[in-house]
C-alpha cells in the first residue's frame, strides 16, 4: 500500500497533464488514521464523478459495540453517519474549482426512511468502517488541476472524515438516541403478531406531508390520536410506555370524505415497513414488514401467472392457471398483483380504491342481476377477501370512499374525519343491514401454483451489460426496461439500482430453468445477508451507491413491470418442463 506522501508526489507529477493521467491515482493510500482508496477514476470532468472509499479500523473509529449490537441498530448507525457526512461534504463541495463535476464531493442522499446502504458499512465483528463517496476530479477543460484535487484529498476530505467517522468527535448522546429509537421500532414490529395486529400508529404522529413532492412532515399538521376502541399501549425498551392505534389482523376498511386523510393514513402504513428517522412524524408508525401495496397497472405484462383464483372461464377458453399477456387490463393486472404478493409471502395487502380497477373490487347488486355470475369471468376481491384471511392468513387494509359494500365483510371500520380516526364499526354494520349483498358465497378457490422457473436471457449474461437506473421509476439493462413506477414501496433510487444489480446477478448465476422464482429470490436474500449489497456488483465500482430493497420488491421486479415491446422479466423465459 502506498502512503499519503506518495499520493501528494503523484499529484505534483501529473499537474497540468491531460485528464487520462488521473488514472495513475487509482489505488489505496495510507493516511495517519485511515486508508483512502481511489476505486474508479472518471474519464473526463463531465463524466460521473470518481468513486472513492474511506476505510477506518475499528480500533481507531472506536464506536461502542452497544451502538450496533443488533442489525437494526447497526443500520441506523450507518444511516446516521451517512447523513452527517453528507452535511459535512455539502459545506465543502465545489470549493475546488474546475469544469464539469470538478470539486464535487457527495455521498448518498438519505430520505426519511432508514435503509441499509453501501455508502456506509460497519463490520459488526471488528467495528471497521467503510464509507463510499464520489469526488469530481478537477480539471480546466481536459487539463488536470492537481492542486485543486490536493485541496480535496488533503484538506476538505480529512475535515469531513474526522467529523464523521471517529466516535470521539461525535455527540455520544445523539448516537445513543439513534440506536435506542431503532431498537424501540423493532420492538413494536416484533410485538405486532403477538398482539394480533398488523400495524401500529402512535398517538402524536404527524402523518400529512409538507407537499405532494416533499416527504417531510407538514408544519402544524394534525397530530394523530387513536380512537379509544382501538387504543393499545406498549412498554418500549427505551422510550417506555407509548399508546396508539392498533390495526387488528383481518379486514380493515378506512372510509371518510375526500381530503379527510384516508389515503394519507394508508401511505403512512405502506411506508411503515421501514423505520423512519427522528423528527419525521412517523417514527412510530410500524407495519408488518411483509406488507404489500397493490394497485391496478394497465398495460403491464404478465408471464405464466396463475390468476385462476380471480379470473377464469374466459370466452376464448384461454388458460388462466398459467396466464400471459403483454398488455394487461386494470383488473387482470391487479389480480396478478394479488397472486404475486401471495407468492412473495405477504401477510398484509394495502389497497386504495382510487388506484384500483372497479370491476376487480366490486360488482353491485344491479349489475349482478343483469349480468349473471356465470357470464362474468372476473371474481371481485370482495367475494374472496375473507378467504384470503382465513385460508392464507393475509389481512387487508382498504381505503374506500364510494362503495359501502365492504362494510359487510370488514372486521374493523375506521372513519377519517379531518385527519382524526374514529371507530365506526358498530354504526356501519348496523346501517349495512338495510343493504344486503346480493351474491351467494363462493366455494373456496384452488390454491395458486407458484412453480415458475425462469431462464436467463443470453444477451444479459455477458460482462458488458449496461445497467442504468431511471430514478425510482425503473431500471434498464441494455435496451430493455423494467418499469417499477407502480411499485409504490420503493422509496429511494438506490433501491432501484440494487434491483437492477439483482437482476444482472440472477441472470448470470441463478436463472437456470431449474430454480423456481421463490428459490431465486431466497438465494439472493441469503447472499445479501451473508455478504451485503456489494456482493451483487462483484467488485465493480457500481457498489458505491446501493440501498437494500425488501424481498418483496425483489419479487416485484422479477414479476416484470416492463411495457411492450420490452421482454426483460425474470419470468419471461421458462423451461419447457415448467410450461407444461
Amino acid at each position: 500500500m502506498q502512503t499519503a506522501t506518495d499520493l501528494r508526489n503523484l499529484l505534483a507529477r501529473i499537474d497540468r497533464k491531460g485528464y487520462p493521467a488521473y488514472k495513475d491515482t487509482k489505488g489505496a493510500y495510507q493516511f495517519p488514521d485511515y486508508v483512502l482508496s481511489i476505486d474508479h477514476v472518471q474519464g473526463d470532468p463531465f463524466a460521473a464523478p470518481s468513486k472513492v472509499s474511506i476505510h477506518v479500523r475499528g480500533s481507531a473509529a472506536a464506536f461502542p459495540p452497544s451502538l450496533y449490537r443488533t442489525p437494526v441498530q447497526r443500520i441506523a448507525l450507518q444511516d446516521a453517519l451517512t447523513r452527517r457526512f453528507a452535511r459535512q461534504a455539502e459545506a465543502v463541495s465545489f470549493r475546488a474549482k474546475g469544469s464539469g463535476h470538478s470539486g464535487q464531493i457527495s455521498v448518498s442522499r438519505c430520505g426519511q426512511e432508514v435503509l441499509e446502504r453501501t455508502a456506509c458499512c460497519l463490520d459488526p465483528t471488528h467495528g471497521d468502517l467503510c464509507l463510499r463517496l464520489e469526488v469530481g476530479f478537477p480539471a480546466q477543460g481536459r487539463t488536470i488541476q492537481a492542486r485543486e484535487l490536493e485541496k480535496i484529498l488533503f484538506d476538505f476530505l480529512p475535515q469531513c472524515i474526522h467529523a464523521t467517522l471517529f466516535y470521539r468527535n461525535l455527540d455520544s448522546k445523539q448516537l445513543q438516541a439513534v440506536a435506542d429509537l431503532a431498537e424501540d421500532q423493532q420492538y413494536i414490529r416484533d410485538a405486532l403478531p403477538q398482539m394480533g395486529l398488523c400495524a401500529f400508529v402512535a398517538n402524536g404522529s404527524i402523518l400529512p406531508r409538507a407537499s405532494g413532492v416533499s416527504a417531510r412532515p407538514m408544519k402544524d399538521g394534525v397530530a394523530f390520536q387513536s380512537p379509544p376502541e382501538l387504543a393499545v399501549t406498549l412498554d418500549l425498551p427505551h422510550r417506555g410506555q407509548i399508546t396508539g392505534m392498533g390495526i387488528p389482523r383481518g379486514i380493515t376498511l378506512i372510509v371518510g370524505g375526500g381530503y379527510h386523510g384516508k389515503s394519507t393514513l394508508l401511505e403512512a402504513l405502506e411506508l411503515g415497513v421501514y423505520n423512519h428517522i427522528a423528527g419525521d412524524g412517523r417514527e412510530y408508525v410500524i407495519t408488518e414488514d411483509t406488507a404489500m401495496k397493490i394497485r391496478a397497472e394497465d398495460g403491464r405484462s404478465i408471464r405464466r401467472t396463475d390468476i385462476s383464483q380471480w379470473i377464469s372461464n374466459l370466452p376464448n377458453g384461454k388458460d388462466t392457471t398459467a396466464f400471459s399477456t403483454e398488455d394487461a387490463s386494470g383488473s387482470t393486472s391487479q389480480a396478478a398483483n394479488v397472486v404475486e404478493s401471495l407468492e412473495a409471502g405477504t401477510s398484509l395487502l394495502l389497497i386504495d380504491e382510487d388506484t384500483s380497477a372497479t370491476n376487480f373490487m366490486i360488482r353491485d347488486e344491479l349489475m349482478q342481476r343483469v349480468i349473471q355470475r356465470a357470464m362474468e369471468p372476473i371474481t371481485p376481491l370482495i367475494d374472496r377477501i375473507r378467504e384470503l384471511y382465513e385460508t392464507y392468513g393475509v389481512s387487508t387494509v382498504i381505503v374506500a370512499g364510494s362503495s359501502g359494500a365492504y362494510f359487510h365483510v370488514a372486521d374493523c371500520i375506521i372513519q377519517m374525519d379531518r385527519y382524526v380516526p374514529r371507530d365506526i364499526t358498530a354504526l356501519a354494520k348496523r346501517e349495512a343491514q338495510a343493504f344486503p349483498l346480493g351474491s351467494e358465497p363462493l366455494p373456496p378457490a384452488s390454491v395458486p401454483t407458484f412453480d415458475r422457473r425462469p431462464k436467463a436471457s443470453p444477451e444479459l449474461c455477458g460482462d458488458r451489460v449496461k445497467c442504468k437506473t431511471l430514478g425510482r421509476d425503473g431500471v434498464s439493462l441494455n435496451r430493455e426496461t423494467v418499469d417499477l413506477r407502480y411499485v409504490e414501496q420503493i422509496v429511494d433510487s438506490e433501491q432501484t439500482a440494487a434491483l437492477g444489480a439483482c437482476l444482472l446477478y440472477a441472470q448470470k448465476h441463478l436463472l437456470d430453468g431449474r430454480r423456481t422464482l421463490r428459490e431465486v429470490v431466497d438465494e439472493l436474500e441469503e447472499l445479501l445477508e451473508r455478504q451485503g449489497l456489494a456482493a451483487l456488483c462483484e467488485g465493480r465500482s457500481e457498489a458505491a451507491f446501493l440501498a437494500r430493497p425488501r424481498k418483496h420488491e425483489l419479487f416485484a421486479s422479477a414479476d416484470e413491470k416492463s411495457r411492450p415491446p420490452c421482454s426483460l422479466g425474470w419470468k419471461d423465459r421458462f423451461s419447457e418442463s415448467a410450461s407444461r
